[in-house]
């Protein structure tokens, strides 16, 4: 499945319905650090290292990946 953008209403409606959502930040370490917004429960895994983590990923719930 190819990845498709979402828009921050569409994420907070689905939320508001109830369904489970993955959250990635794919920041990077450095801008992680130094960042004081940080999404409780997201797992933290940088851009470049996605594909090498597929196979731990839900495949039965939305995933979203966002970095700032």
């Amino acid at each position: 499945m190819e990845p498709q953008r979402i828009t921050i209403d569409e994420v907070k409606m689905r939320l508001d319905n109830g369904e489970s959502i993955l959250f990635i930040d794919t920041r990077n370490p450095h801008d992680w650090r130094e960042s004081e917004v940080k999404l409780p429960g997201a797992r933290r895994i940088h851009y470049s290292e996605l594909e090498q983590h597929l196979d731990e990923l839900p495949h039965n719930r939305l995933i979203v990946t966002y970095c700032t």
